[in-house]
């Protein structure tokens, strides 16, 4: 019997085991922290889009004509993104300046759509794409009282 009570411990011990759970959780964790990761990346980029879109939209909205409202909009967008610290891979802006056609006494609106391509392929994440575009939509009222110009 004294021989079989060592070998039943030695069977019974957990010695080893706790290397053998870090090494099954730990990759389950490195990847739902870089989920996190991309996850917070498309969240604060979508709300920065989101400000730039409204920024170019009341640019737009205090010019007299559809063709400074364009140009206004396309640098407020511009300038917005640069200092927020988005890089987008691609961006485009979409200005309707419709409003500024509308007869003075009357409410008129301009609406920016800014759409940004962010680059999460640093983050070696299997399974998350390499760029997600997100965008976002403005809009401003046009003063209604406000001379407007031609064009």
């Amino acid at each position: 019997m004294r021989t079989t009570a060592p070998r039943a411990r030695r069977l019974r011990s957990d010695e080893g085991s706790a290397a053998i759970e870090a090494a099954l959780v730990l990759p389950a964790l490195i990847m739902f922290l870089c989920l996190a990761i991309a996850g917070g990346r498309i969240v604060t980029s979508g709300a920065k889009i989101d400000s730039a879109a409204e920024d170019a939209a009341r640019e737009a909205s205090i010019h007299r004509t559809a063709a400074a409202a364009q140009s206004a909009a396309q640098s407020a967008a511009a300038q917005s993104l640069n200092d927020q610290g988005i890089t987008c891979a691609s961006t485009s802006v979409n200005i309707n300046t419709g409003g500024l056609s509308v007869p003075v006494g009357q409410i008129g609106t301009v609406t920016v759509t800014v759409t940004c391509t962010v680059n999460l392929s640093d983050l070696l994440l299997p399974g998350v794409p390499g760029t997600k575009t997100l965008t976002s939509t403005a809009t401003s009222v046009v003063d209604q009282y406000r001379q407007r110009g031609d064009g």
